[in-house]
């Protein structure tokens, strides 16, 4: 039982009075939670070994300043990338047309079954392997037109384009998931409306399957911000992770510069799960 009675007379008149069980190991835990979580903070803070002048010197250096700029600018191209791509491979996986979902499959078979770091590098070497993007007539016919690769080509492109394709596999799988949650019925009653089927996706069936679509896919642009730190494969060597390696290696001392990056990846991870958070209110009305 959560609760018991005690009779009470008032005004001639008996009352049960409930009054809630007394619950001391709620408070017990609690008490042992809150010191361990005491002792684990003076542990962390009273160490000299974690070097805290040195985390306090460099967390906002310009150097450091950069390489998160750069983390940013590195997840927000590759998510829209990505984005945008999960959307129209979502749309090709259900099509009429067996090339387009079969050329889907394939895709999201690929980029989900080989390693980031992998995908990453092959992106980074992109211009040694094709140092001439040219058109020309095939089977050895005269060049049209032809260009350098590396006059197109530089590191940040390829780190976006190895981060953003990797990602489209994963989201392109959370909205098919996500659109196939709407009852088709709908689609139908939009048909007999007169609506397009664009009217359709867009007033009908977008809307509704954000809901279900939002949760993961905040997920997915937390876990792209810390796969930033595997840029360096391209190599990409302006992002955070690089930064604070690059510091820690220069006065042998990794680990203030460890919590520098860690700091940093907590503060952004922070800000997207509050944005996440609202999307999800916004996009949940009347459910």
């Amino acid at each position: 039982m959560s609760s018991r009675s005690r009779s009470e007379t008032v005004d001639g008149v008996q009352f049960d009075r409930v009054r809630p069980l007394r619950r001391p190991g709620r408070w017990v835990s609690g008490v042992i939670i809150a010191l361990v979580v005491i002792a684990v903070i003076d542990g962390f803070v009273t160490n000299k070994n974690f070097h805290w002048p040195i985390v306090g010197t460099y967390l906002f250096d310009p150097t450091i300043l950069r390489g998160v700029e750069w983390t940013l600018v590195l997840t927000v191209a590759a998510m829209v990338l990505a984005i945008v791509l999960a959307i129209t491979l979502a749309l090709m996986r259900e099509s009429d047309n067996p090339l387009m979902a079969w050329f889907s499959r394939v895709w999201v078979w690929f980029f989900r079954g080989t390693p980031v770091y992998t995908q990453l590098i092959f992106w980074g070497l992109v211009a040694v392997l094709y140092p001439r993007i040219s058109l020309a007539v095939p089977f050895g016919g005269p060049e049209l037109f032809g260009v350098e690769t590396r006059s197109l080509y530089n590191a940040a492109l390829a780190a976006i384009l190895g981060l953003g394709l990797n990602e489209s596999a994963y989201l392109a799988e959370i909205f098919r998931s996500g659109f196939s949650s709407v009852d088709p019925g709908q689609a139908d009653a939009c048909k007999a409306l007169g609506m397009s089927k664009s009217q359709t996706w867009r007033k009908v069936i977008l809307p509704q399957a954000m809901r279900i679509i939002t949760p993961p896919t905040g997920n997915e642009a937390i876990g792209l911000l810390k796969t930033t730190s595997l840029v360096l494969a391209v190599p990409f060597t302006l992002e955070l992770t690089y930064a604070t390696n690059a510091i820690a290696n220069r006065l042998y001392q990794p680990i203030p510069l460890l919590i520098v990056a860690a700091a940093w990846y907590l503060s952004i991870t922070s800000l997207l799960m509050v944005g996440q958070h609202y999307l999800e209110k916004h996009f949940g009305k009347g459910h």
